[in-house]
């Protein structure tokens, strides 16, 4: 990898505090303290939407409360944010792989959710000397940008710790040079467009590139793709078991890849026009 609340406000509760307040009488405490809830939710509320960013791939900085959590030395506190229908979700890749498990809420909620354990990826990162390590990255679902927010740890030790962590400062990803890169293995977020909407492909997701030509592995989040075509040619699942997995050819980074994708989910089979924009991390 290249570093790589609908909240309601009761306007009737507010009006009512003001009101007897303005009469010189002091608002009972609860009123005030629902007063006050109010005004923070709308403070959270406009936040977040002020930090609404259109679909697209950013650059953004992670922050934490911890020295011993953090990015990788190669990506420099940043990772990648990808905005995909109005939903952020931010990979980062860490330090090492000590870290096994992520939870979006508190350590003490951890063990009862285990279902919405983040798991973990293998990213590989490049120092600036131009020495690779493997190191454990995760997608991170992020509600709010600028905002701090609860992201729970799992060591190696089986313990989990409570940490806050903010997602900061999100860029425009900047284009790729055209030149493909050297012969090896990356990662690469994608942006997949096109279609329903409902289908959606891993990102980030495996780029080979071997005698100057690249090579996604495409995986969808449905087993109902039988075959995908790219510049005319017919490209078959690699697999027979989970969701749909291809391996396609890659013209050019930071270029949508105009794709065609076949489902048989529906009660004939469906040829969708998609296209998916490749950049490295």
């Amino acid at each position: 990898m290249r570093c790589k609340q609908f909240i309601f406000v009761s306007l009737a509760g507010v009006v009512l505090a003001a009101s007897l307040a303005g009469c010189g009488g002091a608002a009972p405490a609860s009123s005030a303290a629902a007063s006050s809830v109010a005004a923070s939710s709308v403070v959270v509320s406009s936040a977040a939407a002020e930090a609404a960013l259109p679909d697209g791939v950013y650059t953004a900085d992670f922050e934490t409360d911890s020295s011993m959590f953090h990015t990788s030395e190669a990506c420099n506190g940043k990772g990648t944010l990808t905005v995909e229908n109005g939903v952020m979700t931010f990979h980062v890749s860490l330090a090492s792989k000590k870290i096994v498990n992520l939870y979006p809420g508190l350590a003490a909620d951890a063990e009862a959710n285990k279902t919405a354990w983040l798991i973990p990826t293998v990213d590989t990162v490049t120092y600036a000397d131009g020495t690779t390590e493997e190191v454990y990255g995760y997608d991170i679902p992020v509600e709010a940008l600028d905002t701090d927010f609860q992201l729970a740890l799992l060591g190696t030790k089986g313990k989990w710790y409570d940490h806050t962590v903010s997602v900061r400062n999100a860029e425009p990803k900047t284009e790729q040079a055209a030149e493909t890169p050297a012969d090896g293995t990356y990662t690469a977020a994608v942006v997949l467009e096109g279609g329903s909407g409902r289908a959606t492909v891993e990102s980030p997701a495996a780029l080979t590139v071997a005698e100057g030509k690249m090579t996604a592995t495409i995986v969808w989040s449905s087993p109902n793709y039988d075959y995908m075509i790219v510049d005319g040619e017919k490209y078959l699942p690699t697999n027979t078991e989970g969701n749909s997995t291809f391996e396609i050819p890659v013209a050019a980074l930071g270029t949508p890849l105009a794709v065609t994708a076949d489902t048989v989910a529906m009660s004939k089979p469906h040829e969708i026009e998609y296209t998916l924009t490749f950049t490295l991390e």
